[in-house]
């Protein structure tokens, strides 16, 4: 018996962290920028995304964007207080207002984005009551960046 709980896998951030990572593997094989992204709503993914930016050719096609119009969408309402959002990378300032207007209630993300993420401008974009972590799968999150951007060189 104590094996079989053993091999049970919970549903944490890297659970979500992982079906974020799936999005992302998506994006890289069809040549978007790899970033991938869940929302959770109630322990349950409601929503599977990844960046489309190439595919719509819209600059603003980032995955948190169309994370956040799919959930709104689904939930029947613009605030997402209630929902988290698993990201590979963090959230550009862009799409961090844009989190921060829709009030998400969590925003985990894998790597830091070292050029463009929010935190390099300010912290104070998200809504005051979002909860914010970061890390979960960095290492993985980051290499696929740095694998993308190699084979485009």
């Amino acid at each position: 018996m104590h094996l079989i709980k053993t091999m049970i896998t919970p549903f944490n951030d890297e659970y979500y962290m992982r079906a974020a990572f799936a999005e992302a593997l998506k994006a890289f094989d069809a040549g978007e920028v790899p970033v991938g992204g869940v929302v959770v709503a109630g322990g349950k993914i409601i929503v599977r995304v990844h960046n489309l930016t190439e595919t719509l050719n819209d600059v603003t096609a980032h995955a948190e964007m169309q994370a956040i119009t799919a959930a709104a969408n689904l939930l029947g309402g613009k605030y997402l207080n209630d929902c988290t959002l698993y990201i590979t990378l963090e959230p550009c300032v862009m799409c961090a207002a844009a989190l921060s207007l829709a009030q998400i209630g969590k925003v985990v993300f894998g790597t830091a984005d070292e050029k463009r993420g929010y935190s390099l401008v300010s912290k104070n974009i998200m809504h005051p009551k979002t909860k914010i972590s970061g890390g979960i799968m960095k290492d993985e999150c980051a290499e696929l960046m740095r694998d993308f951007f190699r084979r485009k060189r």
